[in-house]
């Protein structure tokens, strides 16, 4: 243990930190999960769990608070095998014959080996290990130091040091400042070296200084080896979550977003225009934290994940700006998305300006977000003024049509443009842009969504009809009650809106007995859309800060038109339309062929006249010849007009 040089990064547990967590992770080579053996699994246990499946670190687990009355190990041990994973090992009985046959029921070759030999290495072990086959448990009390040194011995012994690539790279995991206001840049090197006046960015800034802190304390060198994690200086432009050079880890965007919001309430004598630059560093810091200035109410809003947050933000205030702040009461932080495909269209031509900007806009699965696209040909639009609108769809949150909330699950694809060769400047295409998207929503039918938990819920056998009551009421899902033992479970999804300050029932109907277990499950259909739009007020054509309409030109002056008559205007053709045309014509086509491969065609008709009409001529008179030829001429006339109005009549498109 003496040899071993690791860095420790101690996350919080907590739901309400789960984005800061989740970022830590990106970044580790081993995990220690601590478990309090007097709660056992929670729910938030399993959150962090499938994280770490997600992100593939060996796992040690570290089940504390042993010396607590009540405590059963091999209960516990049970209940990490069928919650978490049949693989965590009891590394307290290593040495013993059951200890070795539970790993080897984690790999069938082993087993084989294991059955033959009657062995497994130790080397194999720290194989099954890195491999996340099997999860080292230990079981101990850390204030009472029990069970503490026979963990950190078997860490030392059981973990590798990985192999990292030659190709410089880096994880940035977090943003500090330190007692001087230097803004920190926490990463971890995964790839290759890192030294001092090096650039890792897009910008030109260089590093200043590479630290290694320990606690408060740090020293300075000036290269760094891959596999290192240290905090530098010099960079304004980070952001936790980014990779800079090669990407040694398949890594995941945290997904966990803010689903409260809040206004805060500043003393009188403090000024928002002073105080809103100082939080935007805690912003900064804290990607989960947005900081929003609601330029209508004159207010600051702070959007979290949770009450623990909010008050760590309140005493992080006062300690780093000395500033007393309060916090009105929660509101949920809904989104929209759309239900349908569409064609956004904005236009922007005051006097001697101009841009035209088409976006098709269509629906995504739950959680994608917006995700830009470009089908726009160069010859339609330069390459230029292309980038140009993606950057503009990508440099701030669009607002939806029904409550002004942030889209979300829609894919924009930039499908034409247009340009002046005179008057375009790039201001136009902001504003066309922004009007596209606009357009779209107005044009698309608009769903709002609002965050919902994923639930467990422990009660007591005799109170689960009461908890299923409750989750009905509260709008929530929920699957087949477990009743097995003295506790049912309950597990489902419920809106946010819905189940906050349920804890607190949940305590005092089951009387302390039953436990409320909720993570951060997404967006969804918002349960009662009608009620928040009318609460909101929104009025889509009166926010002036995001127009519906276009800006078009007649006789040198520019004048607005309204949303719903800007296709009537535009300059381009419609994308959307052209498409549809195409697939009707390529189906009608289609049905053509088949028609026409199924139908008489006209020889046909002559020769069946021809043999009924014509049969026993020779018989009749030469007038009666003439007779029977006009009526086989006129009779072949019609049945080709039947024919050809039945194909008529089948090529109509349905509908």
């Amino acid at each position: 243990m003496n040899e071993m040089d690791l860095t420790l990064l101690d996350t919080p547990g907590h739901v309400d930190f789960s984005a800061e967590m989740e970022r830590a992770l990106q970044v580790l080579d081993y995990a220690v999960l601590v478990i309090s053996g007097a709660d056992g699994v929670q729910g938030h246990t399993l959150t962090l769990w499938s994280l770490l499946e997600r992100y593939k670190i060996p796992t040690f687990l570290f089940i504390n608070k042993m010396d607590q009355d009540g405590t059963q190990k091999d209960q516990l041990l049970k209940e990490l095998q069928e919650r978490l994973s049949s693989g965590c090992i009891d590394f307290g009985e290593k040495g013993s014959d059951e200890f070795y046959e539970m790993i080897a029921m984690e790999d069938e070759a082993l087993l084989d080996h294991y059955l033959e030999s009657g062995e497994i290495t130790e080397s194999k072990i720290r194989e099954m290990i890195a491999e996340r086959k099997i999860f080292p448990c230990f079981f101990g009390s850390a204030l009472k130091l029990q069970g503490v040194n026979e963990f950190l011995s078997d860490l030392a012994f059981y973990t590798e040091e990985r192999e990292y690539s030659e190709e410089f790279g880096a994880r940035i995991f977090k943003i500090t400042r330190d007692e001087n206001g230097n803004r920190l840049t926490h990463l971890k090197v995964t790839g290759g070296n890192l030294k001092v006046k090096t650039v890792i960015t897009e910008s030109d800034e260089k590093i200043n200084q590479i630290r290694i802190y320990s606690g408060e304390k740090y020293e300075t060198v000036n290269e760094l080896q891959a596999g290192r994690i240290c905090a530098v200086t010099g960079l304004s432009d980070t952001i936790p979550g980014r990779v800079s050079g090669r990407q040694s880890r398949a890594g995941y965007e945290p997904v966990l977003e803010p689903v409260l919001t809040y206004q805060m309430i500043l003393p009188e004598e403090t000024s928002a225009s002073v105080m809103l630059p100082k939080l935007r560093q805690l912003e900064e810091e804290e990607p989960e934290l947005h900081i929003i200035w609601n330029e209508e109410l004159q207010e600051i809003q702070v959007q979290i994940m949770g009450e623990v947050q909010l008050e760590i933000l309140k005493s992080l205030i006062k300690e780093r700006f000395d500033v007393d702040v309060e916090f009105g009461q929660g509101n949920i932080v809904y989104k929209e998305t759309i239900a349908d495909v569409v064609e956004g269209v904005g236009h922007f031509e005051p006097l001697r300006h101009y841009a035209e900007v088409h976006l098709l806009m269509e629906p995504l699965e739950r959680g994608s977000g917006v995700v830009i696209d470009t089908q726009c040909s160069e010859d339609v639009l330069d390459k230029n003024w292309q980038r140009l609108i993606i950057t503009h769809l990508l440099e701030r949150d669009h607002r939806g049509v029904l409550t002004g909330a942030p889209i979300t699950d829609i894919k924009i694809t930039l499908a034409a443009g247009r340009a002046h060769q005179k008057h375009t400047e790039g201001g136009d295409f902001r504003q066309a842009t922004y009007r596209a998207v606009r357009q779209g929503l107005r044009m698309a039918q608009s769903v709002l969504l609002e965050p919902y938990y994923k639930f467990r819920l422990e009660v007591p056998q005799q109170m689960i009809g009461r908890a299923m009551t409750d989750i009905e009421k509260m709008q929530g899902t929920f699957d087949t009650p477990d009743t097995t033992g003295e506790m049912s479970v309950l597990q489902g999804i419920a809106p946010v809106s819905t189940m906050q300050g349920y804890q607190k029932e949940v305590l005092a109907y089951s009387k302390g007995m039953g436990r409320l277990f909720t993570t951060l499950n997404g967006y969804d259909i918002c349960h009662n859309e009608e009620e928040i739009i009318e609460a909101s007020g929104y009025d889509p054509d009166r926010d002036l800060e995001n127009p519906c309409g276009s800006v078009f030109c007649s006789h040198g002056a520019g004048y607005n038109v309204a949303w719903n008559e800007v296709p009537e205007h535009m300059h381009l053709e419609s994308v959307l339309a052209k498409e549809i045309e195409e697939e009707e014509f390529d189906e009608l086509t289609q049905r053509r062929a088949y028609i026409q491969e199924e139908s008489i065609d006209t020889e046909e008709i002559d020769r069946i006249l021809e043999q009924t009409f014509y049969a026993n001529q020779h018989n009749k008179s030469k007038m009666e010849e003439e007779e029977n030829s006009k009526a086989c001429t006129g009779l072949s006339y019609i049945c080709r007009k039947i024919i050809g109005k039945k194909r008529y009549v089948q090529e109509i498109p349905a509908g």
